[in-house]
């Protein structure tokens, strides 16, 4: 693009082969649990409702914290690593940006980003579906659908009650069955929304 050209800054929608509906959440590396849960859920008030292993290095832990929206805001984190002072690549790094996009859309935006000439890989989280690509930078973005259908509102609600099922099961991660027992508990209908099949937890 030319510098004497500048995109315009507007709310409309642009002409493009799909719309994200959202931030669904934002993942970062973090220092140790302790430190963190001890400023985000301590001091800033968001409540801890998940914690599982990292499904992509379960050396690590995956901590969810519900920013107050139903947004959610997850850190990796791990004992052997303290907190620092400062931005650098590391701990307090962003490791991927995850936007939410809707679940009827899906098959056409992996077609997408084939025409567009972008790898991507599908995963089925237990808890959602994504979509992994890059950007132009190579910062992983992640385009994720709930697989079930959750109000705004609910969902660190339903995360919490997932989260309380798993370890109950004993689970290493939560799953469709607790996703499931988690909304017949809250009243809530399950209602799954109809996505493509897609290899479990690991990788990116």
């Amino acid at each position: 693009m030319s510098n004497d050209i500048q995109a315009p800054v507007t709310p409309e929608r642009p002409d493009a082969p799909f719309h994200t509906t959202g931030t669904d959440h934002i993942t970062v590396w973090g220092s140790n649990e302790a430190d963190t849960i001890a400023f985000y859920r301590d001091l800033l008030g968001m409540p801890l409702v998940l914690r599982q292993p990292n499904l992509d290095d379960p050396s690590q832990t995956h901590l969810f914290f519900d920013t107050g929206d139903g947004r959610i805001l997850t850190f990796f984190v791990s004992d052997d690593r303290p907190s620092a002072r400062g931005q650098r690549a590391g701990t307090g790094a962003v490791h991927h940006l995850c936007f939410s996009v809707d679940p009827d859309e899906y098959e056409d935006i992996m077609a997408a980003l084939e025409e567009a000439g972008k790898g991507y890989n599908v995963f089925d989280r237990g808890i959602f579906h994504s979509i992994y690509t890059q950007d132009n930078n190579g910062l992983v973005i992640e385009l994720s659908s709930d697989k079930y259908e959750i109000p705004d509102d609910r969902k660190g609600e339903v995360l919490a009650t997932a989260q309380r099922l798993r370890e109950e099961d004993g689970a290493d991660f939560a799953q469709d069955r607790h996703m499931e027992a988690a909304l017949e508990e809250l009243g809530l209908p399950v209602n799954k929304y109809d996505l493509p099949d897609a290899d479990a937890g690991v990788g990116v």
